[in-house]
């Protein structure tokens, strides 16, 4: 059923009631440290995930994370899964460290990237999720967030992390599932309707007009609000919003949100887009493009939840990591944001 459709109700109460009953207390929580291990001095991004959650086993969830990350070992613009530890209350995924950070902090930042550094990262980005498309894999949760840079300046190349909601399409039939973050998830996932490759593009088109806007297009007050404005895909492409963006930019973003999966372009089919070949090296630079004081909407990181004591659990008794020095957090993810 369509979390939007009509019923007797409101339209917010409907959006409320089924927002709870997909809702599920998960208690997804990962801590990243930066982490060196001593033997080499190189640096890795320690993830550490609870197997249990509020009570509840997680360990499949995140085997199946290390799953995905295997199938994806080939794909240059996957990070790397180094190697995965065991306590007694976590799994502890080593990856490839990123330290450019999210491309988020470009998305906030008080200028705006060059175009031609957004089409250079929207064509690394495309390439990673063509090859996913290759390998039966859909992302589910291709957000800001979940985009690094392998070096901050000069601007490096893009790591795409977090496969906790990612999926196989094909081994059993159809998928249809309520996943995602609200403001980057498609209209299918709301109307339960069957999940493709194309659920991903449409989140490539979110991640772009964020880049080049500086504004997160479906956001609204509430979830309710943002479900409405993704179910009806109201966008905003007045000439303020991309005052400083070429029309090969617009009608980039223009084919990706649209609300029929099958209209959408494949990964493959977006990197022949003009745009994205429009500033390549040898081409012009363009300069840095301020801001415009006008007031923004995007979305924000998501806070952690409460501190539980569990987590100050961690594997620094294990034998197998006293190869490592920790270092410093480097980020938190709560629950609560997700759709599942």
């Amino acid at each position: 059923k369509s979390l939007l459709q009509s019923s007797s109700r409101s339209g917010d109460e409907v959006v409320t009631a089924r927002w709870r009953s997909f809702t599920r207390s998960l208690g997804k929580f990962a801590v990243v440290k930066r982490c060196v291990e001593k033997t080499t001095g190189k640096v890795f991004a320690a993830k550490f995930i609870k197997k249990r959650r509020r009570g509840r086993d997680c360990k499949v969830e995140v085997i199946h994370e290390i799953a995905v990350l295997e199938v994806a070992k080939n794909n240059p613009r996957v990070v790397n899964l180094h190697a995965v530890y065991e306590t007694d209350h976590d799994l502890v995924l080593m990856l490839e460290y990123a330290a450019g950070g999210e491309i988020f902090d470009h998305c906030v930042s008080e200028e705006l990237l060059p175009e031609g550094q957004i089409t250079r990262l929207i064509r690394q980005m495309l390439e990673g999720v063509h090859l996913l498309h290759q390998s039966s894999v859909v992302h589910l949760d291709l957000k800001p967030q979940n985009i690094l840079l392998t070096n901050l300046s000069p601007l490096g190349d893009i790591k795409i992390v977090d496969f906790g909601l990612a999926r196989r399409l094909g081994s059993a039939g159809e998928l249809r599932e309520i996943l995602g973050t609200p403001e980057y998830v498609a209209p299918e996932i709301l109307n339960y309707e069957p999940i493709t490759t194309a659920t991903d593009l449409w989140s490539v088109g979110v991640i772009a007009y964020m880049l080049v806007t500086g504004e997160s297009p479906f956001v609204g007050e509430d979830k309710q609000e943002t479900f409405l404005n993704v179910s009806q895909v109201n966008v905003d492409y007045s000439r303020e919003t991309f005052s400083r963006v070429s029309e090969l930019a617009v009608d980039f973003i223009q084919k990706l949100l649209v609300k029929t999966p099958e209209d959408r372009p494949s990964a493959a089919d977006c990197m022949t887009h003009p745009w994205l070949w429009l500033h390549c090296p040898g081409s012009d630079p363009i300069p840095v493009t301020p801001r415009t004081p006008r007031e923004r909407s995007f979305g924000g990181k998501w806070s952690a939840p409460p501190e539980d004591p569990e987590d100050k659990e961690n594997i620094l008794d294990s034998p197998h990591v006293k190869r490592f020095r920790f270092e410093e957090d480097m980020s938190a993810t709560g629950d609560g944001d997700h759709l599942c």
